[in-house]
């Protein structure tokens, strides 16, 4: 994804051409820059083999799913919505992992029956809520237990996840109580120590804390564990001035770890594996003119990407074509939702933008779509996968028909 000549290009394809063909607003996917993804993900751990299991929280396209499968990846879900999909895109049962704080009966029976690896309880409720479902099934369910390691993932207060106010997972008491549970259980067997501190996390320091905690839990529990599920959490820099998360400095870490906790380590990306690969191209319908800024008003709203209404998230969004005048104006860029906070960013530009041009917003591969609605009875957008030279519509544009 690069301008050439002035014009925006996802892999071979113009913006432009893209959007007089299939419209606007639309959801773009870049194949190339999601087997880049995939294939970096795996070389940074390869030394310990993890069991990488894609969040399909993260982006619920079956299309994208299938092809992410074929690189040998499994899944983590968290309803049986996600996990009907994730089967039905093909994903062996054995390389997925159930998790969420919520999981209802009807939930757990299904995940029973489809034999899948593991269902990561949450509360000393939900394990006593699986093992009756197990023991009136005659069977018996491999489950994790989720540890809330209280580490602060340095990350937004919206999406920190192992804080001791967080509501996933059991703090250190509780957990050491369940494992002592579940080994006295005929129906359960406990395989895994689960832990998942946040999302959009760009510094390894968190990690080390949080792999800190889980050896003296070990130490702890006297508890061989099987797996090890590290969680997801891995960021990208939305903006361009922020670095990376260092994996080399993780992968460190996690083998020193290993060196005295001998288990399969189980990865749960989502961001990390699809986040840069998408782009919403969206036109500007009108540029209202105000003393302090300009409001670019866009086809595209909140309920095609809620982050920036939601979290108050960052994107970059881009001219489609560039013009080579250079000036300073300050635009905020906003959808036609009646909700104040229907709006992307306000920044300032270095270009003139005019009604009828074209945008990309960057970087909206994860909780973009799967974060989308139908707000103001508004049409979900068009989904697009750039592959081998080839436009492929994933999902088509909604109709009103659809909706109503």
């Amino acid at each position: 994804m690069k301008y050439i000549k002035n014009k925006f290009l996802i892999e071979k394809f113009t913006v432009e051409n893209i959007a007089k063909k299939y419209g606007t607003p639309a959801y773009c996917y870049s194949y190339n820059r999601l087997k880049e993804n995939i294939v970096n993900f795996k070389k940074s751990f390869k030394s310990f083999k993890p069991l990488i299991c894609f969040a399909v929280k993260s982006n619920t396209n079956i299309n994208l799913i299938k092809e992410i499968k074929k690189f040998g990846l499994g899944a983590d879900v968290v309803s049986m919505g996600e996990l009907m999909m994730a089967l039905k895109a093909g994903i062996n049962p054995k390389k997925i992992v159930f998790s969420g704080v919520g999981k209802t009966a009807n939930e757990i029976k299904y995940a029973i029956s489809k034999n899948i690896l593991l269902i990561n309880a949450e509360s000393k409720s939900e394990i006593k809520e699986i093992e009756r479902i197990a023991k009136s099934n005659k069977k018996k369910v491999e489950i994790g237990i989720r540890l809330n390691p209280n580490t602060d993932a340095k990350t937004l207060s919206q999406i920190s996840t192992g804080k001791k106010g967080n509501k996933f997972g059991v703090d250190s008491k509780t957990f050491l109580s369940l494992t002592k549970y579940c080994k006295k259980s005929k129906n359960i067997n406990l395989r895994c120590l689960s832990v998942h501190i946040g999302s959009q996390i760009l510094d390894h320091k968190p990690y080390e804390k949080m792999l800190k905690v889980l050896s003296n839990i070990i130490k702890k529990s006297s508890y061989k564990f099987d797996f090890i599920d590290l969680g997801g959490g891995m960021g990208i820099p939305y903006d361009k001035l922020r670095k990376k998360l260092n994996f080399k400095k993780y992968n460190l870490a996690i083998k020193k770890f290993l060196k005295i906790n001998s288990s399969t380590i189980i990865f749960e990306p989502g961001r990390s594996i699809i986040g840069n690969t998408g782009i919403l191209v969206s036109k500007i319908i009108y540029i209202k003119k105000n003393t302090q800024k300009d409001f670019i008003i866009l086809d595209a709203a909140m309920n095609d990407l809620i982050r920036p209404a939601l979290y108050g998230a960052f994107h970059r969004i881009l001219p489609a074509k560039k013009k080579n005048k250079k000036i300073k104006k300050k635009y905020e860029f906003v959808g036609p939702i009646c909700e104040s906070t229907d709006k992307f960013s306000s920044i300032k530009y270095s270009q003139e933008l005019n009604e009828k041009d074209l945008v990309i917003i960057h970087d909206v591969g994860a909780y973009g779509m799967s974060l989308g609605s139908n707000y103001n009875l508004r049409l979900k957008p068009v989904e697009l996968l750039i592959k081998n030279s080839k436009i492929t519509v994933i999902r088509k544009r909604q109709t009103y028909k659809d909706i109503i």
